[in-house]
């Protein structure tokens, strides 16, 4: 009888995961046939859906005509923590209507989203912070190491990838490379 529950239960899980998979809508819209969605520079970022601190949904393709730096990262990580300031100072002094930051914190690493909120606090870091509870979205984009940024171009399209820390002049380099 537990082989049988067990069986039960397992078919369950993997039926629901192939229903989650089938039915996501996370793909980027709008690709013609010669588009590629992938991680290597020039393809197509891949599309997602995530919440952010505060609630509020948002998908990468709002930001469909900016140049967008998205940068996952954690509380615990010493490189993160050593270029928050570089990119806090980056929103402050070069972001506007034509570049956003996304931060995508990997809560389910953290100890607590308290701890997450101190840290930002700390940082006074004021860029939008995307909670990725179940590290979805860094597994779609492979940041297996902390910090990784991507650098997108205004067209969805990926520019650079960036794996460790960014600093504020390498920051003001990239963007100024980047459509």
């Amino acid at each position: 009888m537990k082989k049988w529950i067990i069986g039960i239960i397992v078919l369950g899980v993997v039926g629901w995961a192939i229903f989650d998979f089938a039915s996501s809508d996370d793909a980027p819209e709008n690709l013609s046939p010669s588009d590629s969605v992938g991680l290597d520079r020039g393809d197509k970022a891949p599309g997602f859906t995530i919440e952010t601190l505060e609630g509020e949904e948002v998908k990468l393709a709002d930001y469909q005509g900016q140049k967008v730096l998205l940068n996952f990262w954690a509380t615990w990580c010493p490189p993160c923590r050593a270029e928050m300031p570089d990119m806090q100072k980056f929103y402050e002094n070069d972001a506007g209507d034509d570049i956003a930051i996304l931060g995508v914190n990997l809560i389910s690493e953290e100890q607590s989203m308290t701890g997450v909120k101190d840290f930002l606090d700390e940082y006074e870091i004021s860029f939008p912070i995307l909670v990725d509870d179940a590290s979805s979205v860094a597994y779609l984009y492979k940041a297996h190491s902390l910090p990784t940024s991507y650098l997108i171009n205004k067209d969805g399209t990926i520019h650079d990838v960036a794996v460790g820390p960014l600093n504020y002049e390498l920051m003001v380099q990239k963007f100024a490379e980047m459509d």
